[in-house]
């Protein structure tokens, strides 16, 4: 019990900021993970000994006023044998009284010190849980702290990368580009000279079929067939 009170104490002591420091430094949240699981461990751990407690502080109370209420029984009864001139049924009644009376003693001290025990333990759950709400709570916003800063970290990387480019290679970029305007020249050269040639041989294709036109025209006066 000592053992556990002692590291549930221990994380509901851990600094919340020592804690972040070390999660940002690491660049991860593996940190509060890790407490979070032993936190999460330790209050089952609370939990089952804070019913174990409470049940055993129902016990002594209920002892307690068990042998408290017998010995206010006994209290009458040895007025009574007193008044009745019973002398030694007094003096043994006396006698369970005082036993009676101690073991009520006994377990109303052991009744109370279990209670204020109980009492410290479901303190510490209640102070634990609230510790690690607000470290979950933490958790996801460092999380989204990190993936901003990783996305920030690439695009920093990114603009860096530009500006070591500029300046770098521009002959070189100069230099393809008037090879492939050179490339596009030489084509439109060789499509307009195949054109001319395209034109002067469907001139020469139109020639001949006047002509052939002509003479078939001829050939039909003077009544020549074909």
């Amino acid at each position: 019990m000592a053992s556990l009170l002692g590291k549930v104490q221990t994380l509901i002591s851990a600094n919340l900021h020592a804690l972040v420091d070390k999660a940002l430094k690491a660049n991860s949240v593996a940190v509060l993970d890790e407490y979070i699981r032993q936190a999460e461990n330790n209050l089952e751990d609370l939990q089952d000994a804070l019913i174990t407690v409470r049940g055993q502080v129902k016990t002594l109370e209920r002892k307690w006023k068990t042998y408290q209420a017998e010995a206010d029984q006994l209290d009458a009864d040895i007025d009574r044998l007193l008044r009745a001139g019973k002398e030694d049924l007094a003096m043994a009644a006396q006698t369970q009284y005082n036993s009676k009376v101690d073991m009520a003693e006994q377990y109303r001290d052991q009744y109370e010190k279990q209670k204020a025990e109980a009492d410290k333990l479901g303190e510490a759950r209640l102070k634990l849980e609230a510790k690690l709400t607000t470290i979950k709570q933490e958790r996801e916003h460092l999380l989204a702290l990190l993936e901003l800063a990783k996305s920030k970290e690439i695009a920093a990387k990114t603009i860096r990368s530009l500006d070591d480019l500029q300046g770098i290679g521009d002959s070189d970029i100069a230099r393809v580009g008037e090879s492939i305007r050179a490339r596009l020249d030489r084509a439109d050269s060789e499509v307009e000279t195949y054109a001319d040639r395209l034109d002067v041989r469907m001139d020469e294709v139109l020639d001949k079929g006047r002509l052939d036109d002509q003479l078939a025209e001829r050939r039909r006066r003077l009544g020549m067939g074909e």
